[in-house]
């Protein structure tokens, strides 16, 4: 039982899609916080220093020495996806700094939550192009999950969080149903127990949804405000900060 977390990533870990009526963002990293702190029936600490928009580099360069500063007794660890959809990803570079971080993470001994993405591409435009290099990252660093200190969730590899049920309007993040799965994966996989509540056992065992198309509304609305983000070197995290920069307690009953 963990009783410090600090999530470090990008807008996988922040919380995209799962919006709340404030404007806030919730998501996955939230949903194991919480569930840490019902499960041991006391405040945990939590802090979520995760940004929207950052590849690899900057969540290793910006986040990572932050995080172990705070000493929590586990670290969450993700990124990468925002490499994938560039028109080149240095797979190596990629793979080797990530590689370098989980170490890192490990040398403090602080236990490592290595988290795979979800995986979007049944829905996205060139898909087949970004899954490819999805199956080869997360094969190249699937050594590490053999690690003392390290838990691996393949939440890229479940295939039932492929389904369009989990996914938001802009198909590239998840929804709250989606994240409230990886919390569930990541929760499992370190032996603690999934609130029943949060209906995902209900969810999983309910009909797929329809099959994805993409329209001419959704590429003006996603698709090409996307591309000229790239174009104009800009990123939707610009000029944003951590949601929760310091492990600051989580209490059951407000976990509930």
């Amino acid at each position: 039982m963990f009783h410090s977390y600090a999530a470090i990533g990008d807008s996988f870990t922040e919380g995209v899609g799962d919006e709340l009526p404030d404007g806030s963002v919730r998501g996955w990293a939230d949903f194991v916080a919480m569930g840490l702190a019902i499960a041991a029936r006391e405040p945990v600490g939590y802090a979520n220093l995760a940004i929207r928009g950052r590849k690899l580099g900057p969540i290793v360069d910006e986040q990572l020495e932050v995080a172990i500063a705070l000493k929590p007794e586990v670290i969450s660890f993700n990124g990468g996806g925002n490499d994938m959809l560039r028109p080149r990803m240095p797979e190596e570079r990629v793979a080797g700094r990530f590689r370098q971080a989980v170490h890192r993470i490990r040398d403090e001994g602080i236990h490592v939550l290595m988290l795979s993405g979800a995986n979007p591409t049944d829905h996205l435009p060139l898909g087949k192009v970004f899954d490819a290099r999805g199956v080869r990252l997360t094969a190249a660093l699937g050594d590490l999950a053999e690690l003392d200190g390290v838990t691996f969730v393949d939440n890229f590899n479940d295939r039932g969080l492929r389904d369009i049920r989990y996914w938001s309007a802009d198909k590239l993040h998840l929804n709250s149903l989606g994240h409230a799965r990886v919390a569930s994966n990541v929760l499992t996989a370190i032996g603690v127990a999934t609130p029943e509540e949060w209906g995902v056992a209900e969810v999983a065992a309910a009909p797929a949804g329809p099959r994805s198309r993409n329209t001419a509304a959704y590429y003006r609305e996603f698709v090409l405000p996307w591309i000229g983000r790239r174009l104009t070197g800009r990123s939707s995290g610009d000029g944003r900060a951590a949601k929760r920069a310091t492990l600051e307690p989580l209490a059951p009953d407000a976990a509930r």
